[in-house]
């Protein structure tokens, strides 16, 4: 796998948000012309992507505000690629009491709360950038 993208209606709050997540800016970049109308399906696309870089290198997250069309709700049954947010991206941690902290600045919420699975993992989902979630997972096992 390449990378996983994320519509969100602010990019530089999910560049924050991604960065505190341990990630790196690799590139930002306009996208717009035939060529990306033709990729996703739609007409007269104008955005802007950050490329945000796994740490250990093997996996990116590209982040995308659209200015046209604009983004959507994800209400329709067969929503278009420029809706906002997915069901959610897992990131391993170190310290996820620590992660918390550092994303609530950012706008996250916990769904739920810190949970144990047996002796193996400490997990918890978060509410992220543009409403995604975002699953945390500490290895204690």
């Amino acid at each position: 796998m390449d990378n996983v993208a994320i519509v969100v209606d602010d990019l530089d709050a999910a560049v924050a948000f991604f960065t505190e997540l341990g990630m790196e800016l690799e590139n930002k970049a306009q996208i717009e012309g035939i060529w990306a109308d033709q990729t996703v399906g739609l007409d007269g696309i104008r955005s802007e992507i950050a490329m945000m870089r796994i740490p250990d290198g093997h996996g990116k997250v590209e982040l995308t505000k659209y200015h046209a069309p604009a983004a959507i709700g994800a209400e329709p049954e067969n929503p278009p690629p420029n809706t906002l947010g997915l069901h959610r991206v897992m990131f391993a941690v170190d310290d996820i009491d620590d992660t918390i902290a550092r994303l609530r600045p950012h706008g996250a919420e916990l769904l739920g709360e810190v949970a144990q699975y047996e002796n193996i993992f400490r997990l918890c989902y978060l509410r992220g950038p543009a409403g995604i979630i975002v699953a945390l997972a500490e290895q204690i096992g």
